[in-house]
């Protein structure tokens, strides 16, 4: 099928990842895919949960938000108490991030992960991950050179990506316009082991066989392996 934006239906959209965006935060990063933006930044404090203390075990928390006027009509501002998505997403956000450090190497402290949505067109979350990663070693680079840390915590990077199923096709890194169409819809996070940290996915249509489950499975891991080199890319710089 042809793409509104002229992509293939297996080409991720352009994606570019800056450093260092915010000088306070321990680490940083805006992330563009495409027309959606997010800004992830990473806050370094002494001290864990309760559930944590004395267990020498650090942890790793995201909050997550979209700007009102990320969208195409003012989005209202939420308050104490965020909607039952954002709370999803999220979670899914920490979930993502914990799998990728030892955090029994982290000692007892927390590093949480702001993510805001400053243009939103499709696929959100995942770039929300896929950044926050990039600001997550940032900040660990950070504590290393600060000789908080003996090593960088980390054990294998992590990125993720969308796929829906339009008019019966596959579909990378889907943007807002065909999310909404979409029969069927994915997003899936990823280690550069190849193993999976967590699939989610609805049919919004009926029902769909094994077989395209496989292909949104393989297509989401190819555009999560061309993921990780611009994560890399943006390491590369900020190690120099």
């Amino acid at each position: 099928m042809v793409r509104s934006d002229g992509r293939s239906n297996n080409q991720l959209r352009n994606t570019h990842i800056q450093t260092g965006v915010q000088a306070f935060a321990e680490g940083s990063v805006i992330i563009d895919t495409g027309q959606t933006r997010v800004l992830c930044a990473v806050s370094v404090e002494n001290g864990v949960p309760r559930f944590l203390q004395g267990s020498g075990q650090g942890w790793i928390t995201a909050e997550y938000s979209m700007l009102p006027r990320s969208t195409t009509t003012r989005t209202r501002r939420e308050g104490s108490r965020p909607r039952g998505r954002t709370q999803e997403i999220q979670r899914l956000i920490g979930r993502s991030l914990r799998a990728a450090v030892d955090l029994n190497k982290l000692g007892e402290r927390t590093l949480t992960v702001d993510c805001d949505v400053l243009q939103a067109d499709g696929g959100t979350r995942t770039a929300a991950i896929t950044g926050a990663y990039v600001a997550l070693y940032q900040a660990l680079i950070g504590l290393e050179r600060n000789r908080d840390l003996e090593t960088i915590p980390v054990k294998w990077s992590v990125a993720a990506t969308s796929v829906g199923v339009i008019d019966e096709e596959p579909l990378l890194d889907l943007n807002y316009e065909e999310d909404y169409r979409a029969a069927v819809d994915f997003n899936v996070v990823m280690t550069d082991k190849g193993d999976f940290i967590e699939v989610q996915g609805t049919a919004e249509e009926g029902a769909f066989p094994r077989k395209t489950l496989e292909d949104i499975l393989s297509l989401a891991e190819s555009g999560i392996r061309s993921l990780f080199q611009v994560q890399q890319q943006a390491i590369d710089q900020i190690s120099k």
